[in-house]
């Protein structure tokens, strides 16, 4: 990212889960990629789990981590970066909900915007139910404060998280 980008940039976090398609390598080459969206720097992923299905049990268990970016990118663009990456590594949102899928990226907070919009809702609004996504988000941050849901430490601790097991 030039330096003139680096004094508008803000953080976010990213949210990334596979259970289909060789999950891991869905994850690894999805980082790449976030590596080299324009305006963005990934600055760093968590560790790597092993997560239990959300939503629909039956189907493969998923692998889930989060990202920490710094991109001088707005929200809504950020996000459409997201869904084209989603779609470019197979993912087709004509299935079930929670249903299976080669990747899911979820745009989990924007600096400490709350929006509200059609299609955009800031923080992720299912962010502090969720051990999958807490628990790597602790990995980068515990101390994180989600705007309006609290600090990721406390979050975590009201969840079961004992179905996401590290693989890395």
């Amino acid at each position: 990212m030039p330096a003139s980008d680096a004094a508008r940039a803000l953080r976010a976090y990213v949210g990334l889960g596979s259970n289909l398609d060789d999950p891991q390598e869905q994850i690894e080459r999805a980082l790449r990629a976030l590596a080299d969206f324009a305006q963005t720097q990934l600055l760093r992923s968590s560790r790597r789990y092993r997560t239990a299905p959300w939503g629909i049990a039956e189907q493969p268990a998923f692998v889930n981590a989060v990202a920490e970016l710094e991109t001088s990118l707005l929200p809504r663009a950020l996000l459409d970066a997201l869904l084209e990456l989603e779609r470019a590594q197979g993912r087709h949102r004509d299935g079930a909900r929670w249903g299976p899928r080669t990747l899911d990226l979820d745009l989990l907070m924007y600096a400490d915007l709350q929006i509200q919009l059609p299609g955009l809702v800031l923080p992720h609004p299912r962010i502090a139910e969720r051990a999958f996504v807490l628990v790597p988000l602790a990995d980068l941050d515990a101390d994180l404060v989600i705007p309006g849901a609290g600090v990721v430490r406390e979050l975590l601790a009201r969840v079961d998280a004992r179905e996401c097991v590290p693989i890395d």
